[in-house]
């Protein structure tokens, strides 16, 4: 991809330029990070793994009616989408207490959050993606009230399609992030949806199976995101 044009450098992708001005070229690196960028390595197919899941789930929420910025992949770990005006937050879909959320509040960690908990966080390193409620989100203009309302009814919409989807493997879907961007007066479904920003724990045995393992040193991540590729495939 030498030949196109570097826009932007994240922790784990790398975002390009493409000859249509309205698509990007996305490449899912083999680095893993954690801690605001204090852990960090590269593990041989991981990108392959998070494009994988990332298209696969892409694609199956515009079959369920989410618009996302997803075209096509070009390659094991290249994806090709719409290039969208990314909006600075985190939206983060809790079924289950794990996490932050067991750290900052009197929560059990597994405590069953029945309804799913919405978080949003601004997303910036430098401040650590602090937690934003809607009146910040207000005064900062980065939604207005109506699109407030609309990210948080597509998450729940997103959220309920994907723990059936891993009901059904045997996994328990405890919470995952995503990010929206602005296609001219539409918001749309960007970034990934991958193991890297969802946890997942086995029904049966409680394991994680999702980037937790490489956070706490669980054991070996990449056997863990191997078992959950390897239950989608056989799914299909």
């Amino acid at each position: 991809m030498s030949q196109l044009e570097l826009l932007y450098k994240g922790k784990a992708k790398s975002v390009y330029l493409s000859e249509n001005p309205d698509e990007l070229v996305v490449i899912f690196r083999d680095d893993i990070t954690a801690f605001d960028g204090g852990k960090k390595d590269v593990l041989s197919g991981k990108g392959s793994y998070n494009a994988a899941v990332s298209s696969f789930f892409f694609s199956y929420l515009e079959k369920n009616g989410i618009k996302t910025h997803f075209i096509k992949m070009i390659d094991e770990n290249i994806m090709l989408v719409r290039r969208l005006e990314m909006i600075p937050l985190e939206v983060i879909a809790r079924n289950r207490a794990a996490g932050s959320i067991v750290k900052k509040f009197p929560f059990e960690e597994g405590q069953i959050l029945d309804p799913p908990v919405i978080v949003t966080d601004y997303k910036d390193d430098e401040h650590h993606d602090p937690s934003l409620n809607d009146d910040i989100i207000l005064a900062l203009g980065l939604l207005t009230q109506e699109e407030i309302t609309y990210v948080k009814e597509t998450t729940l919409k997103i959220n309920r399609l994907l723990y059936d989807y891993f009901d059904e493997l045997g996994l328990v879907f405890v919470d995952f992030k995503i990010e929206f961007g602005r296609l001219g007066d539409e918001i749309l479904l960007g970034d990934e949806i991958s193991m890297d920003s969802m946890r997942l724990w086995d029904k049966e045995t409680g394991e994680s199976l999702d980037k937790d393992v490489y956070r706490f040193e669980k054991g070996d991540v990449m056997s863990a995101y191997a078992r959950v590729v390897e239950k989608m495939m056989f799914k299909k």
